[in-house]
């Protein structure tokens, strides 16, 4: 399984965007920079899934432009005019020809899922990294009207409750991509968001 980030070179503001070939091709995000498509390009002619982590402007702004190029079969939890097939928690999705577990992680949206498997987080927005607020282990953002910090909470106890131990590999929404002891990010980033404190100063 090979994980390209086809946003890594965006000069604009967008998500990442991951594509993952392997027995199938599969793009985790969107993104919203208009150069996507190309990027794609790149690496196949075939696009086969689309998994969406959350309907963001900056996860699917450009998901039309993605299912004009390449007509692949798009995965949401929530209804979206281009949506093929519905995620719920507990479904099996496959992403590259591998098995994830879909993981219902609202709190910096309402429809947010991550992807888990027994090496690999696809976590969006729940959980990243690094992203200018927090070195090693942040969280989404739960300051904007809708979004909600004590469901964030639960729903990063919930993701470690049911990530395997050995989970090696994080490619989250934004910030740098993760190899090595994801559950230690995970958990840190559990710590800093039930100290209640505001993510930005300016929340």
């Amino acid at each position: 399984m090979e994980v390209h980030h086809v946003t890594e070179d965006a000069e604009t503001f967008t998500c990442n965007a991951f594509l993952v070939v392997g027995e199938e091709t599969t793009l985790v995000d969107a993104g919203s920079w208009d150069g996507v498509v190309d990027a794609i390009a790149t690496h196949t002619d075939d696009l086969d899934t689309v998994v969406l982590t959350h309907q963001h402007g900056d996860h699917v702004e450009q998901l039309e432009a993605v299912v004009d190029a390449f007509d692949p079969e798009v995965y949401a939890h929530s209804h979206h005019e281009l949506r093929d097939y519905a995620l719920d928690d507990g479904d099996t999705v496959h992403i590259s020809g591998k098995e994830f577990e879909v993981v219902y992680t609202p709190g910096h949206a309402d429809d947010h899922v991550s992807f888990v498997s027994e090496s690999t987080l696809f976590s969006g927005d729940v959980v990243v990294h690094d992203d200018g607020a927090f070195e090693y282990g942040s969280f989404g953002r739960t300051d904007m009207p809708g979004q909600s910090r004590e469901r964030l909470i639960e729903s990063i106890e919930d993701l470690l409750e049911r990530m395997p131990a050995d989970v090696k590999h994080m490619y989250a929404g934004h910030g740098g991509i993760f190899h090595g002891d994801v559950r230690d990010v995970v958990e840190t980033a559990l710590e800093r968001a039930e100290k209640r404190e505001p993510k930005y100063p300016e929340e």
